[in-house]
């Protein structure tokens, strides 16, 4: 067959613990690998903070709407996918047993707060003070706050790239980011009008314009040119501004990942590379059971038969699609 342009089919996704949450408009689905070999897949609705607001098709202001569902819908697909991997109660340590009687049997909870806090903390931290200190030291050299500015930004966006290679370390991650791989691989092979089987998977890309590791860099690309006008001595002030343009920068990011993700413009591409260079530390080479996975969850809540007939023109019905490849 020969290869077609892709064309954006508005499904989306991440990865999860061994597993794949796929969103396709209010519907999604996690698929997980259970440890007994089966893939258990749960279809469920999520409508959003402002779902069917006139909010959301304005640009700019969507944006940072979409940022919030998706942390939402995240943080939910993968406690949900963790849930198949606890552990029995009879393992349970001292410490979750001392927090079971203090909090009632909801130890699992205070834990995950406590969890959440923690993270945030150590977030504003890395991304936050610690870039705005070491720039504030850099500029006695600088001796210009546009300069610090960009000299803060390069010094968030290394710290978020070594952040990476460190947690790949971990093989859970490995894991992780392979299926992040599969999540990729299978969207990447239904807009380019292949049929969804794990041979054509496997040849697809997996790598792809709209990933949350672009929007990522996006944003802190973005944030670099925004926090060029901010003109304080007061590190307080600079912290404060930092977080209340978060929403203005999630904003435009989403706007510029959107546009990257449904154009094959080549001044797009080349705005685009960095991120899916970055791509290549987020995703991994999935084998065929994670594929597998990736697939129960697309199909699970799109039907991608139609959608490339009705978009290539093409139809499988009375194909052998597993030799229909790209």
């Amino acid at each position: 067959m020969k290869k077609k342009i892709t064309h954006y089919s508005g499904i989306g996704g991440q990865a999860v613990l061994e597993g794949v949450m796929m969103r396709n408009k209010d519907l999604y689905a996690v698929a997980v690998r259970k440890p007994d070999g089966d893939v258990h897949v749960e279809i469920d609705e999520y409508h959003g903070v402002l779902s069917g607001s006139p909010l959301l098709r304005i640009p700019f202001i969507r944006g940072i709407f979409v940022f919030i569902d998706s942390l939402v819908l995240g943080t939910k697909a993968l406690n949900r996918s963790a849930d198949f991997y606890e552990d029995d109660a009879e393992d349970a340590t001292a410490a979750d047993k001392a927090a079971d009687a203090v909090t009632g049997g909801k130890g699992d909870k205070f834990f995950s707060v406590i969890t959440t806090v923690v993270a945030f903390a150590l977030a504003i931290f890395l991304f936050l003070v610690l870039p705005e200190r070491l720039s504030a030291w850099m500029n006695v050299y600088l001796q210009s706050q546009a300069l610090q500015a960009v000299a803060e930004g390069i010094i968030r966006i290394a710290i978020f790239i070594l952040y990476i290679l460190t947690i790949t370390l971990m093989p859970d991650i490995k894991r992780l980011f392979r299926y992040h791989g599969a999540e990729h691989k299978c969207i990447n092979c239904i807009e380019s009008g292949l049929p969804l089987t794990v041979a054509n998977v496997k040849r697809s890309s997996r790598f792809h314009k709209r990933c949350g590791s672009s929007f990522i860099l996006f944003v802190l690309v973005v944030s670099i040119i925004l926090f060029m006008f901010i003109n304080t001595d007061s590190i307080m002030m600079k912290l404060l501004y930092r977080v209340l343009l978060l929403p203005v920068v999630s904003g435009i990011s989403y706007e510029l990942i959107r546009f990257a993700g449904k154009s094959d413009n080549p001044v797009i591409s080349i705005i685009s590379k960095p991120g899916l260079l970055l791509q290549r530390l987020t995703t991994k080479e999935p084998d065929e059971s994670m594929i597998e996975v990736g697939i129960a969850s697309v199909e699970a809540i799109f039907d991608w038969r139609t959608y490339q007939k009705d978009v290539f023109g093409f139809d499988f019905a009375d194909e052998d699609e597993e030799d229909v490849l790209e």
